[in-house]
């Protein structure tokens, strides 16, 4: 019995001297939403609450149109979107609103462009923004070339690159390896670069993909949700030469998925394409399960294929997952977010935007806090 009563007393006092080790509140980390809406919005939502619980304004931008990629610091205190005519990048204060940091990408004859790929590193230090520059001439528009422009994010509101990077065209997508070690750059192929350098490292294959009969596969990768399992995701497109004009089987769809902790590809057709997909998210916990969206709600198992879907009220361009893997977050397009039970494809719940503003092309992002 004294034998019995000192292990119970043992317990007891290593799980107090564990739950002391932790800091406060970390234990209760809930899961928050990020996202921006028309014209000039950043929004923060309890995602259990339903509810939007902070609402910013990006300040000096174009009131005509709509923010569109945005990425969080992983301690949930900085949102950075790109604005103002995909002309800069601004950094928000998720607590206060303040305008934290601010980059404007064209000056005098430069007019630049900033088309969706953008992401901070792990350690949050550095944020790396892929543009596209053009001069502007008395006569006629000079085409320059594209880079990747990395700022220091303690670089205040009149950052300049600390770096620029030599990159393809055509860059949709940035992503950093969860040890910062490889920032992977989605053009004609998925770039593995050198974030210092932009020594390209290697590639997995997409335009120089070659997979038995199957053409150059087509996808449209531009809303980047990764983040909850470390895994980029993005439906596709694929001809087979070796059916018959006419024959549905001619044009199948499927998910690609991109491990970025392991550097591992993987990927899955799973039906004839006949239905729109737009953004996809990887379950955190199911990783089997992919989830996609657009007129609707889409899973699949990446291993067999597997497929439920249902209908949407609307069309919704981007998803995101709960951090235990039990509900998807859906938005993009208006002023609203649904709820999904991610095992019954259920809607159980919604959650409206202040103001109504149309979220459209910006991202949907998590972060625990």
């Amino acid at each position: 019995m004294k034998i019995k009563t000192t292990a119970l007393a043992l317990s007891a006092s290593f799980g107090a001297a564990l739950l002391a080790a932790y800091p406060a509140g970390a234990l209760a980390a809930k899961d928050y939403l990020v996202t921006a809406a028309r014209p000039n919005l950043v929004f923060v939502v309890d995602a259990k609450a339903r509810k939007v619980v902070k609402s910013h304004t990006i300040p000096n931008t174009s009131m005509g149109n709509s923010p569109i990629t945005l990425v969080h610091s992983r301690d949930g205190k900085t949102a950075y979107v790109i604005h103002n005519r995909w002309e800069t990048v601004s950094g928000i204060d998720l607590e206060s609103g303040k305008e934290v940091f601010r980059a404007e990408l064209s000056g005098g004859d430069i007019r630049a462009k900033a088309p969706f790929a953008m992401d901070l590193s792990p350690d949050g230090k550095e944020l790396a923004v892929f543009v596209n520059p053009t001069r502007l001439l008395p006569g006629e528009y000079q085409v320059l070339d594209p880079y990747i422009a990395v700022y220091r994010t303690d670089a205040g509101v009149d950052a300049e690159p600390a770096r620029r990077l030599p990159v393809p065209r055509r860059v949709s997508t940035l992503a950093y390896a969860p040890k910062g070690d490889t920032l992977y750059a989605f053009s004609w192929d998925m770039l593995k670069l050198d974030p210092q350098t932009g020594a390209v490292k290697g590639k997995h294959p997409w335009r120089s993909w070659k997979n038995g009969d199957q053409g150059e596969p087509d996808t449209l990768a531009v809303w980047p949700q990764f983040e909850q399992a470390n895994v980029f995701a993005t439906p596709y497109y694929v001809t087979h030469a070796d059916k018959k004009e006419g024959d549905p089987a001619a044009l199948r769809a499927g998910i690609w998925r991109l491990d970025l902790e392991q550097d591992k590809v993987t990927f899955k057709e799973f039906e004839n394409a006949g239905v729109v997909l737009f953004s996809s998210v990887v379950n955190p916990v199911r990783r089997d399960e992919t989830y996609t969206v657009y007129t609707q709600l889409t899973r699949v198992n990446t291993k067999t294929g597997k497929m439920d879907r249902v209908d949407l009220d609307h069309t919704y361009y981007n998803v995101n997952v709960s951090s235990d893997g039990n509900e998807l977050y859906i938005g993009g397009t208006q002023g609203d977010i649904a709820v999904y039970d991610s095992r019954t494809l259920k809607r159980i719940g919604n959650i409206r935007t202040p103001g109504g503003g149309d979220q459209v092309l910006t991202s949907l992002r998590i972060f625990q806090r």
